[in-house]
């Protein structure tokens, strides 16, 4: 059996209010846009396609879809939605047997930590519908995983598209078959404050 693609999804259309309400994408760290570091984390573990969920005013790369949930700032979860809904126009064959790693602009390292989060979903005798990591502090990140498209797909049919904007992560993927896995404390860090962009 062929290996499952793995496309990408990076949700950056929040409204980073602890950042000033600038556009996180856009913020500089370390030289660069956290988003170019998020992308740049990916390395060769997405073999299909990359979505960057954003205003058009956030510039993405070539070869790098952008789409925006509607309303805007409707939250994770519509942003999700929003994601699937652009792959599944781009991608001419069926997503049904594919994998989606979900990933925020705001973690500049967790790209790497795909190979160990694809493992755990496809290598446990039992079928899992994604695989999440958790934090050193003990924070399971529904943002920080590989996910079935199907399984994810089967969640937003279930609550209907009305139902999307503003609803809890968790809640969410609450219903679907977790698998959890511990990562260092380098992949999960993310910035949400002007403090979190000072050189440790």
């Amino acid at each position: 059996m062929p290996r499952a693609r793995l496309h990408a999804i990076i949700l950056g259309g929040g409204t980073a209010r602890r950042l000033g309400g600038v556009s996180k994408p856009d913020v500089n760290y370390r030289g660069r846009r956290l988003l170019d570091h998020v992308l740049d984390s990916l390395g060769e573990a997405v073999t299909g396609r990359i979505v960057v969920v954003a205003p058009e005013t956030v510039a993405v790369p070539d070869g790098v879809a952008r789409t925006l949930e509607e309303p805007p700032f409707g939250g994770p979860v519509a942003g999700i939605a929003a994601g699937l809904a652009q792959l599944a126009a781009a991608v001419p064959a069926t997503l049904d047997d594919d994998l989606v790693a979900i990933l925020t602009c705001d973690a500049p390292a967790a790209g790497r930590a795909l190979p160990t989060l694809r493992s755990a979903l496809t290598s446990e005798p039992s079928r899992h519908d994604c695989a999440i990591g958790r934090d050193t502090a003990g924070r399971e990140q529904y943002l920080l995983g590989v996910y079935r498209i199907a399984a994810l797909q089967r969640r937003i049919e279930e609550w209907g598209p009305s139902e999307l904007a503003g609803a809890p992560v968790w809640k969410f993927i609450s219903a679907l078959d977790i698998a959890v896995v511990d990562l260092p404390a380098e992949l999960t860090r993310d910035i949400d404050t002007p403090e979190d962009l000072r050189p440790n």
